[in-house]
């Protein structure tokens, strides 16, 4: 009895539904020959219940008719649609004929056609369309070639160049992901590229989280890797994140650029801290003998700090020894900036109790300097009433 009772509800239930679904299809039948003008919103409130392919009480599948799309067109804003860029005409194109060729013709797309379209993203629109391709077309050489393995990491990095090209940086980390469903080999080299893009723009917080993959990745660290980043910090005034990613460069054991010893030392002595400054020094000592104009003039100003002005005279006149001819002209450009630009910036990292102190040692101890540079033959051109001017040395 429980049994027919059931089948009894279940058939009361069913013609139910059926009856909602007949009765919404002849009232959308006879709406499409009524003025839609009269029936702004109506016709949301029955795409809400119809116009997905469901009547809302009802699962079956409803008949698609040209009164859905016409109410789909009617209750989406425009607004979305404006915010978002177009693709370009031939970044479209390909992709439409790359997705014809893996879904309706079944074949792989020529290995140019996926080039070509990569060369020609301009915006970020196209870029999401070249995720989508990629997409299909690692579906497709799983299903139907049986191919495992990744695209090759040429083919990643100019995906990842692309991305950096048009600002699509939320597409460019994806190339750096250890799985993906795109089929692309992560690789130090792509992600070089995004950290171009943070120098570019002074972004700190994308350089970090550009670290963060890495180490998730264990991608292996590259002495170029250490020279982006170390500028990044430098620009962005970051010496913490300078000490935390020094540590971690050491650690792995790469050999810094010189470069990047010119940026790091450059950036500790303009901070003021000899503690550090030194322990770089010693750091590049190891792997190279002589100085570059800005390591020799990093250690001359860390002397001057320690008020040894004689010294610092003394290791610019052996850098006017070593240095090639090309490069002795840029003694007198830096004994400039020694004189007029690095006391003011040294001075401002200082606390405010140690100022007038570290002011009074440089505006004795500059031209001390100067004199002994002098009676060497060199910074003849130098003039210190700059440095006598000065408000902050005052």
């Amino acid at each position: 009895m429980q049994v027919l009772s059931n089948a009894r509800n279940l058939a009361r239930a069913l013609g139910t539904r059926t009856l909602l679904f007949n009765s919404n299809n002849r009232f959308l039948s006879s709406l499409t020959h009524t003025n839609s003008s009269f029936f702004p919103s109506l016709q949301c409130q029955i795409h809400t219940d119809g116009c997905s392919g469901m009547c809302r009480g009802c699962y079956f599948p409803m008949p698609q008719h040209p009164i859905y799309s016409m109410m789909s067109r009617t209750c989406f804003s425009t607004e979305v649609e404006t915010a978002k860029s177009n693709p370009t005409e031939v970044v479209k194109e390909l992709y439409d004929n790359m997705l014809q060729s893996v879904n309706v013709k079944r074949t792989m797309p020529p290995n140019a056609s996926l080039w070509s379209m990569i060369g020609n993203c301009k915006n970020h629109e196209d870029i999401r369309l070249l995720f989508d391709v990629l997409k299909n077309l690692r579906r497709f050489r799983l299903s139907n070639l049986r191919i495992h393995s990744n695209f090759n990491c040429n083919l990643c990095q100019e995906v990842t160049r692309a991305c950096a090209r048009v600002g699509a940086i939320d597409f460019g980390k994806k190339t750096l992901w250890q799985h993906n469903v795109y089929g692309l080999t992560p690789s130090i080299a792509s992600a070089h590229h995004l950290l171009s893009y943070a120098k570019a723009h002074n972004d700190a917080k994308l350089m970090v989280e550009v670290m963060q993959i890495l180490k998730r990745t264990n991608l292996p660290l590259q002495a170029g890797t250490a020279d982006i980043i170390f500028s990044i910090c430098y620009n962005t005034n970051n010496w913490e994140l300078v000490s935390k990613y020094s540590k971690r460069f050491i650690k792995a054991g790469i050999k810094l650029r010189q470069t990047t010893f010119d940026t790091w030392m450059e950036f500790a002595v303009k901070r003021g801290d000899t503690e550090s400054l030194w322990n770089i020094e010693k750091l590049r000592s190891e792997t190279m003998k002589q100085h570059t104009l800005t390591t020799g003039f990093a250690c001359a100003k860390g002397l001057l700090l320690e008020r040894k002005p004689d010294d610092a005279a003394a290791l610019i006149q052996v850098l006017n020894q070593t240095l090639s001819d090309a490069k002795k002209p840029g003694i007198a450009v830096e004994v400039e900036k020694l004189v007029n630009e690095w006391p003011l910036e040294v001075i401002k990292h200082k606390k405010d109790e140690d100022r007038k102190t570290l002011a009074a040692a440089l505006k004795s101890d500059i031209p001390a300097m100067v004199a002994s540079l002098l009676n060497a033959g060199l910074a003849k051109g130098v003039n210190l009433e700059d440095l006598n001017k000065n408000e902050i040395l005052a």
